[in-house]
């Protein structure tokens, strides 16, 4: 029986000796949501000294941050040439130079906090589907180089290939070796020993239910009592709902969902990925996948949008394309598939700001690894008057009415990406 809870948390638990706490009576800052995001806001806001609740309203890391691919690829979901045209090629490149210093900052996180998160910086491949996918990569790794001076991505031909991947389904590839694998769980588990270690007040079981603001504070009702704070910083991504509506009209949640293997041989994961690389396909509805710490195949995307496709159904599509791409793989069993959500906004970018008063950070569109955790920190510091600005504050954030309506239009943008993949 292929169970529907993820493998991460499963073979790491929550630490059943991770100190939370009853709801404080006042705070500094009021942190909702404890990923990536809020903890390291928590780790800033307690480093500048100032008092901080992170509240959950399930139990710590219970959503994306501990349930996503564990794949800190780098840049932004947007691609870097649209982000050079949109905001000019100075902004582009302190962009992207931001994008880099975000797993720079997972892995110094990691080693000074000495989280044990099977951490490993082994670059990703992406795959072309299409012949015109391929020949389109040797233009993007000439314009990193003129525009960037990027020198870490080089492109590997069909008949190079499998010194890459075990498969002859894609034609060719493009290597980036920058970006870093972790085990999720244990990231997030990690992050908030250190955040409590450090001060940081860790409320499980505490929905924000309500919240208003009156003389310059902030008063929460939460499911586990009353809350006041000077602050109040919204760190939900793709599960940020309309308890501050201007800052739900600016991001919508997509479903992503992943199904792992048992344990693989050691000779067939070496034939599979020989050099433990992480990849992602190059269609709009992308299939990720990787070997896991343990030996697994893990492989993940979507079919459409929807945040609420039926697991089972789920697994066995996602199963049937895994054994095109590996047909080494048919007959491994599933041991486990399940689901999470992605925070994404109209621009494709993160964004970091201000509305109604409460400050967000959010919109990762499944590059969150790292940039969720870079993003918090710089969130946390501008909280504790430690900066005054970050890039991601920088830019227009859209947003529209019609945003917290996703179950009507998502399926509409989803049949326009499937017919872009079919044609494209």
């Amino acid at each position: 029986m292929i169970k529907t809870t993820p493998f991460w948390t499963e073979e790491t638990p929550r630490p059943a000796d991770l100190h939370t706490v009853e709801l404080p009576d006042a705070v500094d800052v009021a942190v909702i949501g404890s990923g990536y995001t809020g903890l390291h806001a928590a780790l800033a806001l307690r480093a500048a000294g100032a008092t901080v609740a992170v509240l959950e309203q399930e139990t710590i890391g219970w959503g994306a941050s501990s349930r996503n691919g564990g794949m800190a690829t780098t840049g932004l979901k947007e691609d870097m040439s649209v982000v050079f045209k949109r905001y000019g090629s100075d902004k582009g490149r302190q962009f992207w130079a931001w994008a880099l210093a975000s797993i720079d900052y997972l892995e110094h996180t990691v080693r000074t906090e000495g989280i044990n998160c099977n951490f490993q910086r082994s670059g990703h491949v992406t795959l072309a589907c299409k012949q015109s996918h391929f020949d389109h990569f040797a233009e993007e790794v000439a314009w990193f180089r003129s525009a960037l001076d990027y020198q870490d991505t080089w492109v590997v031909s069909k008949n190079d290939l499998r010194t890459e991947i075990g498969t002859n389904e894609y034609f060719g590839g493009l290597v980036d070796r920058n970006s870093a694998a972790v085990q999720p769980a244990r990231y997030v588990f990690g992050l908030a020993e250190a955040a409590a270690r450090r001060g940081a007040h860790l409320v499980e079981h505490a929905q924000v239910t309500g919240m208003m603001r009156r003389r310059g504070r902030f008063f929460l009702g939460t499911t586990r009592g009353k809350l006041e704070a000077r602050e109040v910083l919204l760190a939900t991504n793709g599960y940020t709902t309309n308890l501050v509506p201007a800052a739900r009209q600016g991001i919508f949640p997509v479903g992503s969902y992943i199904i792992v293997t048992a344990p693989l041989p050691e000779a067939l994961q070496l034939e599979l990925s020989p050099r433990s690389r992480m990849f992602f396909d190059s269609k709009n509805f992308l299939n990720y996948f990787r070997i896991t710490p343990d030996g697994r195949m893990l492989f993940g995307g979507r079919h459409n949008l929807s945040t609420g496709l039926d697991l089972m159904d789920s697994a066995r599509m996602m199963q049937a394309r895994m054994i095109e791409v590996f047909p080494q793989l048919s007959g491994t069993p599933l041991t486990h598939t399940w689901t999470g959500k992605l925070g994404i906004c109209f621009d494709l970018m993160p964004h970091l700001g201000r509305v109604g008063g409460v400050h967000y950070a959010y919109g990762y569109a499944g590059h969150g690894v790292s940039v969720a955790g870079y993003l918090g920190k710089e969130a946390g510091e501008m909280l504790a008057g430690k900066r005054t600005s970050s890039l991601l504050s920088e830019i227009t954030h859209p947003r529209y009415p019609f945003t917290p309506y996703d179950r009507i239009y998502l399926p509409i943008v989803s049949n326009w990406y499937r017919f872009k993949d079919a044609i494209g």
